[in-house]
């Protein structure tokens, strides 16, 4: 499978064409992101020899379940270090871990406290001496080599016809890739998912370009929060387009896009692509939560899973 950019068959003022790269189409299972930034890794940890992957996650991560996927296909032993004691004895009750564990990952659930300090070398040196040895992967699979899976999603075809990029941000890895394959007449956008300017500095550390920004005003109450108004839109989009955003992520920055459109950000002529990083996993998950809530929810839960 490969990505395309599909255009978004809307009419916008002032000449705007909007396009999505769906990235959400590399693989069922270790989609869009996640990869881009496992391809490297994968390589690197089959060249120096390891048979087993560790990571970090929560209970619904995308990061997780990629791991545990690219875990079964490329035949190595995966661990999740999964933040919250207490989902442990809850596993059939989350569609994210209970696919991982289906790929055959096995989980260590740690108290908050301490997956805090989770990259601390005294608690990595414990992971070692109860697991053995294990190539590590960072929590949502951020580091140099995931930078430069992610820097070959912007094609040369890409950087000659588009004059915005937009990406939502986690880490901070997918967008750092973004912006060092973009050529400085482009303008890029990156929607966090947090508040907060940490993830400018995190993002400083990888580039040196100036051609970005982050916005983070369209949180929405942020990280793995959704409001009415944003199940409303991403329900809508979906009926109109055909296109399944997942609402942690990419749904909030397509939002913001159109959003910014109405209020005469860009430019007239403006060409925008948006990157669709994959996420449609978590659909489920967050279908369960606003069930339980008695929210309206996704319609398209089930088309992504069954997969």
């Amino acid at each position: 499978m490969q990505s395309i950019n599909q255009k978004i068959q809307i009419t916008f003022p002032k000449d705007i064409e909007l396009y999505i790269k769906r990235e959400d189409l590399l693989h069922p299972i270790i989609s869009g992101n996640k990869f881009r930034k496992l391809k490297y890794n994968i390589h690197n940890a089959t060249s120096l020899g390891y048979s087993t992957l560790l990571t970090f996650g929560g209970a619904f991560s995308n990061h997780i379940l990629a791991v545990a996927g690219a875990g079964a296909e490329f035949g190595f032993k995966t661990i999740g270090v999964i933040r919250g004691e207490e989902i442990g004895n809850k596993i059939h009750e989350n569609p994210t871990l209970s696919k991982a564990k289906e790929f055959g990952m096995q989980f260590y659930f740690v108290d908050r406290t301490s997956y805090r300090i989770k990259e601390d070398p005294v608690f990595i040196e414990n992971l070692h001496k109860k697991f053995g040895n294990f190539y590590l992967i960072p929590e949502g699979g951020t580091n140099e080599l995931a930078i430069k899976g992610c820097e070959e999603i912007i094609t040369a075809d890409d950087k000659d016809f588009f004059t915005h990029i937009t990406c939502a941000i986690g880490t901070g890895g997918t967008f750092s890739g973004l912006i060092n394959s973009s050529i400085n007449k482009q303008q890029l956008i990156g929607f966090s998912s947090l508040k907060g300017a940490f993830l400018s500095e995190v993002i400083r550390n990888f580039v040196s370009k100036t051609n970005w920004n982050v916005n983070d005003e369209y949180r929405f109450g942020g990280y793995g929060k959704v409001t009415d108004e944003l199940i409303f839109f991403l329900n809508s989009f979906y009926n109109q387009t055909n296109i399944q955003l997942d609402p942690v992520y990419t749904g909030k920055m397509v939002f913001g896009v159109l959003d910014m459109i109405k209020k005469d950000y860009f430019q007239p002529n403006s060409k925008i692509l948006m990157i669709h990083t994959g996420g449609l996993q978590g659909i489920k998950g967050m279908n369960f939560v606003l069930k339980n809530k008695n929210k309206e929810i996704l319609k398209y839960d089930e088309i992504f899973i069954n997969k």
